[in-house]
């Protein structure tokens, strides 16, 4: 029997370990689904590409499973872009496939037609359009090594219609089954020496560890690390849960001191981006001792001493077996775990503020206190998921998904999508900002179709506030408001009126018995909880990523 080139889509994607995709519909791509409904394949359709693609990077994160967005030409392809850009700047591998016009009508003004392939070139890994069915396999694969390949990013591949519904003989189609090697890139021996000397002379010794530890799965090995050798330790971005919170090297509000006084800084996986002033919060006089999988992130924004190509979890394995004792600078950890108390005790009357509107501190310590260990934990908001980041730790590795270094707001629904359809056992909650629950909120729908309950916590300051903060510094308050307030919407009656489980909270009382109401409802929650315009994180109150 003859097969199409959508059904060569869906067996190449079987072979690869994929079980779902995520996609809105359009003509250019529904021999696809054909051809997943034949493999068994689960068809997640969403209410907007940007969702889409969104979700197929969350998919990757959690799993390590490859994922997958499918969308039409045109204006389903450049809807997807926030989603793959943000992939990219992650480092996250997954796959966007798109439609396109038959090659018979391209340059002629066909439906949808556009030169996608230019469009996604600065922000994927491989942009490659496929010409001849026969190769979909082929060129199916090649992307997907590529997006493995060093420094991780997400890969496109476009498909015309004429291309994808023709049909060939299963013989003339050769299928790629090992075609990607599972083996780490281990780092050069006589600088993982150099790197254990450094370590071992150190008096103030750091860690700055980011995404690159998830996905190279090192969380055992960084940990490991960290409690024999005594350095303190911080995580960014999605290495966030791979050091628990029993760890005594593991901590959270002193990095910024940390980073000024120590003499040596281990950085892994992690760019010397804004994040880190591009390597200006380091001390001057330290010596960076710098791991990543990218060898042009060595050495980029700053100078280092050390510099190690590889794998996360292969390198620190190497480092353990050769670094045999460091010096233990009690005074140091203690000097560490002092700033630690004392910027928690500052906090602490906002976590048990009783305060109407309500203080955001207050509301992050309720879902803290009301989040199993295991829960899947999503931050999309500016300001407040800033403030409340020091209060919401993930339980478990790979638990904690945020937008990342492009700063992309909307990721909450998409992130949640996927987290529930991977993870169903799991509990999954979003943090979201009032404005960007508004990007792609209404996907809510795609939660409710597919019974994947989520709980959603809005909090409903009104306005855009990590941009207000800034603007009324700069012009004072009447020109400081312009083009950042919002109205405080009942987000939760629009969860309400799809079908899901909606509520609005104006005092702090009210939040624990909302969230267990919403948890015994079984449906996709949203909880509306007014919160106090006029709280700013420090971070907003320096704009400290613009310095």
């Amino acid at each position: 029997m003859r097969i199409s080139g959508g059904q060569l889509v869906a067996r190449t994607l079987k072979q690869a370990g994929v079980g779902t995709i995520f996609t809105l519909c359009g003509v250019h791509i529904v021999d696809i689904y054909n051809g997943c409904v034949d493999e068994g394949i689960r068809i997640i359709d969403v209410r907007h590409e940007q969702t889409a693609a969104h979700a197929a990077e969350a998919w990757t994160r959690l799993t390590g499973v490859p994922g997958v967005a499918v969308v039409t030409a045109g204006p389903g392809l450049t809807d997807a872009v926030t989603g793959v850009a943000n992939a990219f700047r992650n480092q996250t591998p997954m796959l966007l496939i798109g439609g396109q016009a038959p090659k018979q009508q391209l340059l002629r003004g066909g439906l949808q037609e556009l030169d996608h392939l230019s469009l996604m070139k600065p922000i994927t890994k491989s942009s490659i359009s496929v010409s001849d069915t026969k190769r979909i396999p082929e060129l199916m694969t090649l992307s997907l090594r590529e997006a493995y390949n060093g420094r991780p990013g997400p890969v496109f591949i476009e498909i015309p219609m004429d291309v994808l519904d023709a049909v060939v003989e299963p013989e003339q189609v050769e299928f790629p089954v090992n075609f990607r090697s599972m083996g780490r890139t281990y780092g050069d021996p006589a600088l993982i020496q150099e790197a254990a000397e450094l370590l071992e002379g150190a008096e103030r010794p750091v860690i700055l560890a980011g995404g690159q530890i998830w996905h190279c799965r090192a969380e055992k090995e960084l940990a490991g690390f960290v409690e024999t050798n005594g350095i303190p330790a911080y995580l960014n971005g999605a290495a966030r849960g791979c050091l628990s919170g029993e760890c005594s090297f593991f901590l959270i509000r002193s990095r910024r001191h940390a980073l000024s006084r120590a003499d040596v800084v281990m950085i892994i996986g992690t760019p010397m981006d804004f994040r880190l002033a591009y390597g200006k919060r380091i001390a001057e006089k330290a010596k960076i001792i710098q791991m990543d999988l990218d060898y042009g992130e060595l050495g980029h924004n700053r100078d280092i001493h050390t510099g190690i190509q590889g794998d996360a979890k292969a390198i620190l394995s190497q480092l353990t077996s050769v670094v045999h004792s460091t010096r233990r600078n009690r005074s140091w950890i203690e000097e560490l775990r002092k700033i630690e108390a004392d910027l928690m005790e500052k906090d602490r009357p906002f976590l048990h503020s009783d305060a109407v509107p309500v203080h955001p501190l207050r509301l992050a310590r309720e879902i803290r206190d009301f989040m199993p260990q295991d829960a899947v934990f999503i931050a999309d908001g500016g300001d407040v998921v800033t403030m409340s980041a020091s209060i919401l730790t993930p339980g478990l590795p790979g638990r904690w998904l945020d937008p990342g270094p492009l700063g992309t707001l909307g990721v909450g629904t998409p992130f949640a999508i996927a987290a529930k359809a991977a993870m169903p056992d799991s509990e999954v909650f979003v943090l979201f900002g009032d404005g960007a629950f508004g990007l792609t909120g209404f996907d809510y729908d795609t939660l409710i179709r597919f019974d994947l309950p989520v709980i959603g916590v809005v909090a409903n300051n009104a306005a855009w506030n990590q941009v207000r903060y800034g603007q009324m510094e700069k012009y004072g308050r009447t020109k400081g408001e312009v083009a950042n307030r919002l109205a405080p919407l009942r987000y939760d009656r629009v969860v309400e009126a799809m079908g899901g489980h909606g509520e609005q909270v104006t005092e702090p009382s009210q939040i624990r018995p909302a969230l267990e109401r919403a948890r015994k409802s079984g449906k996709p929650s949203l909880i509306n909880v007014m919160v106090d315009p006029d709280v700013f994180s420090s971070g907003t109150k320096q704009q400290s990523m613009f310095k």
